[in-house]
């Protein structure tokens, strides 16, 4: 006769103050060795972890990402929905970096937000201490996430900890507004940009691969009130802003034109152009790669990378008797073969 035996289940165990405690039911929620449809698989043998807080303890990044190459025999975690909640912070509700914060109660928290709620658990109210949550932190860095952007083009895939560094240079990532008169907030790709600009921001547009720019301006000494002129065209296919304004550079106005390039800075340098302006048989000539909108408008200016007039020669260009700016700005672009 065969005689069955059952072995009682271990008693759980307590929680209490222990410092290793991660969540109850934690392990419910990870999956392994999913398969991963329709995604580039990126190494991140090259890439960093994201920096904590300068005030935090950080933990060894060799502990936290170990040896993880494609070749890896360590099984790759794919993030269920239950386990994403998890890794967001409740109270800005971004992914959680190392070190990640947890109470008495396994309630967690990002070491940005610890400050904010003056170390109180947002979610049972007590006191949060310096408990770390190890277990939570070990299985980020064995998880693998798809770029947020995937809704825009990106198929890659990658480690937790490198995917910030990856969002924050995807080349799929929304461009921003590059009118300059206003902090205008708004995020799209190009088309829709192209639109918002038109629409919104009535910004003249042009087709063409040549521009004549034409600046009058009353009061040339004033520039208390930045006068900026933003002018889009259209040729080979993509979109160029042509800016124009006056901005104080030590104790004078001066005058600046500069071209940028609606698109990523790789493909903005297969394209050149060049500005002239001038009077009374003397003329200024410039000739340039046009800058990404990726970099700010400001960022452009102030590196002065374009056309600068001074105030002085260009109230020479002007002619009369000064007192009125009269600046005709010419140019042209072309693609590099």
């Amino acid at each position: 006769m065969t005689k069955l035996f059952t072995t009682p289940n271990p008693a759980p165990r307590r929680h209490g103050s222990n410092p290793l405690v991660r969540p109850p039911h934690f392990q419910d929620y990870i999956s392994i060795g999913l398969p991963m449809a329709s995604a580039t698989y990126l190494d991140d043998s090259h890439c960093e972890v994201i920096d904590p807080p300068k005030n935090e303890e950080m933990l060894d990044v060799t502990e936290l990402v170990g040896d993880h190459t494609p070749h890896s025999p360590k099984p790759n975690m794919m993030v269920s929905g239950n386990v994403h909640e998890l890794l967001e912070c409740p109270v800005c509700l971004n992914a959680m970096y190392p070190p990640i914060h947890q109470c008495s109660n396994g309630h967690t928290l990002c070491s940005g937000c610890k400050p904010r709620v003056h170390n109180r658990c947002p979610t049972c109210r007590h006191e949060l201490g310096n408990i770390r949550c190890l277990a939570l932190e070990k299985v980020a860095a064995s998880l693998e996430l798809p770029c947020k952007y995937q809704n825009f083009g990106c198929l890659g895939v990658y480690p937790y900890y490198c995917k910030l560094k990856h969002e924050s240079q995807c080349q799929y990532r929304p461009y921003t507004c590059p009118y300059a008169g206003s902090e205008c907030t708004v995020t799209g790709d190009i088309q829709y940009l192209v639109s918002h600009l038109k629409d919104d921001h009535k910004v003249d547009m042009h087709s063409g691969s040549t521009f004549n720019h034409r600046y009058v301006k009353s009061n040339p000494h004033e520039v208390e009130n930045a006068t900026w002129m933003l002018t889009v065209f259209s040729c080979f296919g993509q979109y160029f802003c042509l800016h124009f304004e006056a901005f104080q550079l030590g104790m004078a106005p001066v005058y600046i034109a500069f071209l940028r390039f609606m698109g990523d800075d790789a493909e903005a340098k297969n394209y050149s152009y060049s500005l002239e302006v001038g009077g009374n048989g003397r003329k200024l000539t410039w000739q340039g790669v046009p800058r990404s909108i990726r970099d700010s408008h400001r960022k452009v200016r102030d590196s002065y990378d374009g056309l600068i007039i001074q105030r002085n020669m260009a109230l020479f260009f002007s002619g009369a008797d000064r007192k009125e700016l009269k600046l005709r700005v010419t140019g042209r672009i072309w693609k590099e073969q």
